[in-house]
């Protein structure tokens, strides 16, 4: 029986999109794919979610890569990408619903160390009780030991639980610690795959154990 919903934030919870980030600025097509590839498609970026890197340490390395004149626009992609937050619609509800019926809801996420200071602007994220962040952990997903993270520092059966992610690879990575797990493809389709494993958010007092 699942009692525990663990989320993926970027692209489940919110949208993680470069293109639209980019967008924001009056600069060209080939600034703007300058940018893209120098910052979210450098090496700099995944050693943020590993915690390798703090901001400013990866901006540094990322410079000598950029023309002067564009340092301001990747400072403002590196510390800034959040501001506005964009919430895939209609997930906040189903956080909502599923906390309200009793469900553990938990947060495991490849994110860097600014992950606090925009996490209480995402809708939804009043309701979690508890989370892991890669970046904190120095180890991202795939890997099984940060989902072992999650489990054991929540107190967590791996059977009871059941992972959402946008990314196949993150939710094989959650089946070898021993959780289900569902690929999100959009909040109606989750709705249902929870409702096969008897998930239902609209009824508190079959949430067992709660």
């Amino acid at each position: 029986m699942i009692w525990n919903i663990v989320f993926d934030m970027g692209q489940v919870l919110i949208y993680f999109r470069p293109d639209s980030f980019l967008n924001r600025y009056e600069i060209s097509d080939e600034e703007k794919q300058l940018l893209k590839r120098e910052v979210f498609g450098s090496m700099e970026w995944p050693l943020l979610d590993w915690g390798a890197l703090t901001d400013e340490q990866a901006l540094e390395r990322m410079k000598p890569r950029i023309p002067a004149s564009l340092h301001e626009i990747a400072g403002n992609l590196v510390r800034m990408w959040d501001r506005p937050i964009e919430p895939v619609q209609g997930m906040a509800d189903l956080i909502r619903d599923l906390k309200e019926a009793g469900y553990g809801i938990y947060l495991l996420s490849n994110a860097s160390f600014r992950h606090p200071d925009y996490w209480g602007r995402i809708p939804g994220s009043e309701y979690f009780d508890g989370l892991v962040i890669s970046a904190f952990e120095h180890m991202v997903k795939p890997n099984p030991d940060i989902y072992r993270c999650l489990l054991d520092r929540y107190d967590l059966r791996p059977e009871e639980c059941v992972f959402i992610d946008d990314m196949p690879t993150n939710v094989a990575g959650a089946y070898v610690a021993g959780m289900d797990g569902i690929v999100f493809r959009g909040v109606e389709e989750l709705r249902n795959e929870l409702e096969k494993r008897g998930v239902n958010p609209g009824n508190a007092s079959e949430c067992c154990g709660k």
